[in-house]
């Protein structure tokens, strides 16, 4: 059951990356290139949880999977403040 979720998240996440870069494609708002970004980097941090957990679990990717939630957090942050003016 643990599979079907977290491969549902990954693909979620996928798929609001990809309406949101394509939003961002056709109005060239900068805050919807950074919030598809910050999905992107979600899709793969769910990913890896699926990889870590289900598939491998025998590896331990826990900092993989933090540092890429990291990294996706940090956009849609750096997107709200210097793109609000």
């Amino acid at each position: 059951m643990g599979s079907v979720v977290y491969t549902l998240g990954a693909l979620v996440s996928f798929a609001c990356a990809v309406l949101l870069l394509r939003g961002y494609g056709l109005g060239r708002k900068k805050l919807l290139l950074w919030s598809g970004l910050c999905f992107l980097g979600l899709a793969v941090a769910n990913l890896l949880i699926l990889l870590d957990l289900v598939i491998f679990p025998q590896l331990d990717l826990y900092f993989w999977r933090l540092g890429t939630t990291v990294v996706a957090m940090a956009l849609l942050l750096y997107g709200l403040i210097w793109e609000s003016k």
